[in-house]
């Protein structure tokens, strides 16, 4: 059973939203400010964490600034119907994805489950293809996605599931184009909608990390209105 942390400071939302998760067969631990998450957090991490972006005491953004320096667990941010910043600020911050308010309450379950579903295939290689479960080397780039392990240059590279697969597509076939579309298909299931925005954030926040390994990393390449591609250096 997979434990979800749902954090967010209307008791409404904590209610209703956990009642839904607990009936789809998901432990759910809740709480109503980011640092009551947190410290819960230091003691037991979750699966997965749900944040509201606006909380007391710790909002979802400092929040999810100190998961990322110990985790990679996928965290998808609930934001306010119009703050279009919010929701690319958190993404290029290392959230795998967001969701507006009002939300669906089915569309939130269906964004878990796929989040879930992709990083338990990474942990337990429990993928489609012999292609994805290999180690994959790409000149000064290595991938291991049994172990959710990245390396470039032998320095290690903490990545998203989301971060990871989009990683993993590019690099899959180097010098070949890989549309917002195409890239959206591997790290969201068809039933989940997201849009380029969202793609492009990952991106960014992906070679943002890259180049914390190596400032000089230049091997994602896009094409302004077609897409991106790996360029084996």
């Amino acid at each position: 059973m997979s434990r979800i942390a749902l954090v967010d400071d209307d008791r409404n939302i904590l209610t209703s939203v956990s009642m839904t998760l607990e009936a789809e067969g998901y432990e759910v631990e809740t709480y109503n400010d980011g640092q009551a998450a947190f410290d819960a957090f230091n003691k037991r991490l979750p699966d997965m964490a749900v944040l509201d972006i606006k909380m007391p005491r710790m909002d979802g953004m400092e929040l999810l600034q100190k998961l990322r320096q110990k985790t990679a667990m996928p965290v998808i941010f609930l934001t306010s119907k119009d703050d279009e910043i919010d929701e690319v600020l958190g993404l290029r911050m290392g959230a795998d994805d967001y969701v507006k308010k009002p939300f669906s309450q089915r569309l939130l379950v269906e964004r878990i489950r796929a989040l879930l579903r992709r990083q338990d295939a990474i942990s337990t290689g429990e993928v489609a293809t012999t292609e994805e479960t290999k180690v994959l080397v790409r000149g000064a780039l290595e991938m291991d996605p049994l172990r959710h392990a990245v390396t470039w240059k032998g320095k290690d590279v903490t990545l998203t599931v989301t971060e990871f697969l989009l990683l993993q597509a590019l690099a899959q076939r180097p010098g070949f184009v890989k549309s917002r579309d195409q890239l959206m298909d591997v790290a969201y299931d068809d039933q989940v909608y997201v849009d380029d925005r969202t793609i492009d954030s990952h991106i960014k926040r992906l070679r943002k990390k890259m180049r914390s390994a190596d400032d000089e990393f230049s091997a994602i390449e896009t094409l302004y209105g077609i897409g991106y591609r790996y360029n084996e250096e």
